[in-house]
């Protein structure tokens, strides 16, 4: 195998910037296809004496770039692309020092795996051999530990326009609707692409999200009284500042993040509807915010910074009048759900502090459709005709909410 050096013809000022948070300039590669990866040549490992490596066989080469990111501690490797197809974690990950291992589509044409660390590391080496002859390819990564503060000092996401989304839109944008319009209605499948949510075997929440927001789309279309927009309509990553964003660029009047959880303790089973509220109405809806929100460490965001004061304010005024529209429309789904699929969570409506419910101007729901370490649970997920009837407690809820909604303004302007 010749030793074609990314870290010269390409890597080299991408990887140094990455590693160091500096402006990237690198030229363009053409491959075609996707690159698979060859599970059989492929591991992560300790090496010893607080080393560890990183070794991807890749079916061809691919332009890549590495960094480091703090608080939460994780190592992230971006492509351009890879097909995960059969790569997982267990036949992977070999390493102590690795705590987990995530992978997939992050958005169109990219790839992302994110490493959360143990203790920090520092990247010794990386380089990409290419097999002249083969075409093949080989990713060598070796990590080193080093000091807390080192580590603070090097991580950081570089920001390059080639690699990167430009930030998320979030000014709130002023409507302007007629007497009669349909309403608008943001679905939000939640997780996708490297972030798979809960899982169950073979089966991830990401894919069943999917497939349930499709299915609600089409049940809200055919009363001729909604527009529908999904924030993803593939297996992509969509960070939890880009949905909302997405809901402030349609104008939506009402945002709607669908979710499939699993819990660790206890029997949690049955569809549940959040609001937000900074102070959660139960331990279990903690936890749940908690999980959720560990999405945003793998879209690469920074999280060492503080909000800014005089934002929180201004958000927190215009909440005021969108806090009681949302819980409105919470109560509407449950009574909506409950007319068509019967029972549901024992508590169907808590309140917690998710962050993707944080549009201060859209009323906003999660529904927990239900969890996936419930096995009744599971097998209504996976069910058609009760997904349908769900989805008709969905629309019934909406229609319900959208005419007392206009009722109250009314009588505001009376």
């Amino acid at each position: 195998m010749s030793r074609f050096s990314f870290v010269n013809r390409f890597i080299a000022p991408l990887l140094c910037a990455a590693l160091w948070g500096m402006p990237a300039h690198a030229q363009s590669q053409d491959f075609s296809g996707l690159a698979r990866v060859d599970m059989a040549q492929s591991k992560i490992a300790d090496r010893g004496r607080g080393q560890a490596t990183i070794n991807l066989a890749l079916s061809q080469g691919v332009p890549w770039r590495v960094f480091t990111l703090d608080e939460p501690r994780r190592l992230v490797i971006d492509f351009r692309e890879v097909d995960w197809t059969g790569v997982t974690t267990e036949a992977l990950d070999h390493s102590d020092q690795i705590t987990q291992a995530r992978f997939g589509s992050f958005r169109p044409g990219w790839s992302r795996m994110v490493l959360d660390l143990k203790d920090p590391m520092a990247v010794q080496s990386a380089e990409m051999r290419l097999d002249e002859t083969q075409g093949t390819a080989e990713l060598s990564l070796v990590i080193n530990s080093v000091d807390a503060k080192a580590y603070a000092e090097r991580a950081g996401a570089p920001n390059d326009p080639r690699w990167d989304l430009p930030k998320a839109v979030t000014a709130d944008v002023q409507k302007k609707k007629t007497d009669w319009a349909q309403t608008v209605v943001v679905l939000d499948p939640g997780h996708g692409g490297v972030d798979p949510g809960a899982q169950h075997g073979d089966i991830q929440e990401k894919d069943l999200m999917l497939q349930f927001a499709r299915e609600i789309r089409d049940t809200l279309r055919r009363t001729g009284e909604f527009e529908v927009i999904l924030t993803r309509d593939d297996d992509l990553f969509v960070s939890l500042e880009g949905r909302v964003a997405q809901a402030h660029q349609v104008q939506a009047d009402i945002f709607i993040s669908l979710h499939a959880d699993a819990v660790q303790q206890g029997h949690a089973h049955g569809a549940t509807v959040y609001t937000l509220s900074e102070k959660a109405s139960d331990a279990a809806s903690q936890y749940l915010a908690e999980r959720h929100d560990r999405s945003m460490v793998l879209s690469g965001v920074d999280l060492t910074g503080t909000d800014d004061l005089i934002a929180n304010v201004l958000l927190d005024l215009a909440r005021q009048e969108t806090k009681p529209r949302s819980e409105r429309l919470a109560k509407a789904m449950v009574l909506g759900m409950q007319g068509t699929i019967g029972k549901l969570n024992n508590k169907p409506y808590r309140q917690a502090a998710f962050s993707v419910l944080k549009a201060a101007d859209i009323p906003s729901v999660l529904i927990e459709v239900g969890f996936m370490s419930s096995e009744r649970d599971l097998k209504n997920l996976q069910d058609p005709l009760w997904r349908q009837n769900l989805a008709e407690g969905i629309r019934d809820g909406l229609q319900a909410w959208v005419i007392a909604d206009k009722a109250a303004k009314d009588l505001v302007r009376q």
